[in-house]
């Protein structure tokens, strides 16, 4: 187990699900986990490098992962047990943010409702500079799921900085209007900058700006943040805590 710790951030490198079981009960105030989305083939569909699309931001390549590869029932007990840990670890008060696509969605959907997860919304992040389709027989995938839960029951205990996010205002987004609620829609393009890359790049890697909303929305100053999944393999994963 390698572990890194900086300031007020505890980087961890270890089994996914031993290290969450090694953690207490009600420990943190939010959790953004990206897990595996079991979407990777053995296709070779690709752009050549140095090839590149307007709006885009580079040359693309389909990422073919062996740790992305995952049979639904493998997929559905794997969610079960994270899903399930997560639940433990964050507070009644706090807030979990679920990434996924068309290939897990329905199954984390239904893991949270089997838990007891409540979901408070589900969130279409759409990606206006979405890569096109190049096998040109489907639609071009243009959006991710976000589901936004909470671990507190009938009782709704979790925090929402309403007045704030209400008043935002957020650049690029064209669905967001100061003095108006925030949609379920959120228009933020997927372009990374440079401070984003400038520890290297991974395929599914998402903007700073998409999870700023999240902890906009949900967090409180000085709570403690919990991130499963920062590496690329499913069962050996990184745990980033800032308390």
């Amino acid at each position: 187990m390698n572990d890194f710790k900086h300031n007020r951030v505890d980087l961890s490198c270890q089994d996914t699900l031993s290290g969450m079981k090694n953690l207490p009960d009600n420990f943190f105030d939010v959790a953004i986990a990206d897990p595996p989305y079991g979407v990777s083939t053995a296709s070779t569909w690709q752009i050549d490098q140095g090839h590149g699309l307007n709006g885009f931001g580079g040359a693309w390549k389909l990422a073919t992962h062996s740790w992305d590869k995952l049979s639904g029932l493998e997929n559905f007990e794997f969610t079960m047990c994270w899903l399930a840990e997560l639940k433990r670890l964050v507070k009644p008060t706090g807030s979990i943010w679920l990434h996924s696509t068309y290939h897990n969605s329905g199954i984390i959907n239904v893991a949270c409702q089997i838990l007891g997860l409540e979901i408070i919304n589900e969130v279409v992040w759409y990606k206006r500079n979405a890569f096109p389709n190049l096998s040109c027989r489907r639609l071009t995938a243009s959006h991710e799921t976000i589901l936004w839960v909470h671990t507190g029951g009938t009782h709704r205990q979790y925090y929402f900085n309403y007045e704030e996010v209400k008043a935002a205002v957020f650049e690029n987004d064209n669905f967001k209007e100061s003095g108006k609620q925030l949609r379920t829609v959120w228009d933020i393009p997927n372009n990374k900058d440079k401070t984003e890359l400038k520890f290297g790049k991974h395929p599914t890697q998402k903007p700073l700006r998409l999870t700023e909303r999240m902890l906009l929305i949900s967090a409180k100053q000085d709570g403690r943040l919990f991130v499963p999944f920062m590496g690329q393999a499913q069962k050996l994963s990184r745990a980033c805590v800032m308390v």
